[in-house]
């Protein structure tokens, strides 16, 4: 399994999970032409994509959802109850189309399993999503300002990850957004720091890594970087600074990559 940025910033984000030739889309906030475009570098038909998953309402995340949707006409589009009801594009979709998840439960597509949890994010309902095919699990977290139980709970096991390093502390703080926009960005409902991320990542790492047993290392993807308060050098020194002190060695606990605003990035097990 892999999943593939197609793009991943505070202005837009899109992501595409391969698994042999089956296809979901997670989050539909870039244009739909560069998404489909997106296809056909990577190979995949359009008819190939079954899903299209909705984290939450913000345009940064279904900017062209009705346009992708009618591109992809097999595929079936899942949201939340609080996503669907607090947008009314969702309602030119139709509810052959429209399928609601709520966090907690899981659905099935063929061999995939899908499964959602909540995000705490100042949006209705935000949900995060575990992607699951035989021995593998992917989980993807991005617009959430903390780290719940729930959300520590549903990652822990994964076998790839990608995870929000959504801006740097002090050049967030120091920088020229307004005060209210920048205390909205780092609070409880806001987004990850580059800190928080590594920081999470340690305590992963530290239980993933807690027996003798052989275990590959974690591939994990940095992902919804701010444009003004982040840099990818800027999220890939403070997280890879963080897991160096606690002892853990790059290409041997974990591997990194880093979802860049434009261009295909690839994070995948295989």
């Amino acid at each position: 399994m892999e999943i593939i940025s197609v793009g991943s910033s505070s202005s837009g984000n899109s992501y595409i999970i391969r698994e042999g030739r089956k296809a979901l889309i997670l989050d539909a906030g870039l244009s739909c032409i560069r998404i489909t475009r997106a296809l056909e570098e990577l190979e995949i038909a359009k008819e190939d994509v079954s899903a299209i998953l909705i984290t939450h309402e913000h345009t940064d995340h279904i900017r062209c959802i009705k346009t992708l949707a009618k591109k992809c006409e097999n595929a079936s589009v899942y949201a939340s109850r609080g996503t669907v009801d607090s947008c009314s594009i969702f309602d030119e979709l139709g509810d052959e189309r429209l399928r609601l998840l709520s966090a907690g439960e899981e659905i099935s597509d063929e061999e995939i399993r899908i499964r959602a949890f909540p995000l705490s994010h100042d949006a209705t309902e935000p949900i995060g999503f575990s992607i699951i095919c035989g021995e593998e699990k992917l989980s993807v977290v991005t617009d959430t300002g903390m780290i719940t139980e729930d959300i520590y709970q549903e990652i822990s096991d994964a076998t790839m990850l990608v995870i929000e390093a959504n801006h740097d502390e002090h050049l967030l703080m120091y920088g020229d957004y307004p005060y209210h926009l920048k205390l909205r960005i780092k609070s409880d409902n806001g987004h990850l720091s580059n800190r928080a991320a590594g920081e999470l990542l340690a305590d992963l790492l530290r239980e993933r890594f807690s027996s003798n047993a052989p275990c590959a290392p974690l591939p994990i993807m940095l992902a919804h970087l701010s444009f003004h308060n982040n840099s990818p050098f800027e999220a890939r020194k403070t997280v890879e600074g963080i897991l160096e002190e606690e002892g853990f060695i790059k290409d041997e606990h974990y591997t990194l990559s880093i979802a860049a605003k434009e261009g295909l990035k690839i994070c995948g097990s295989k």
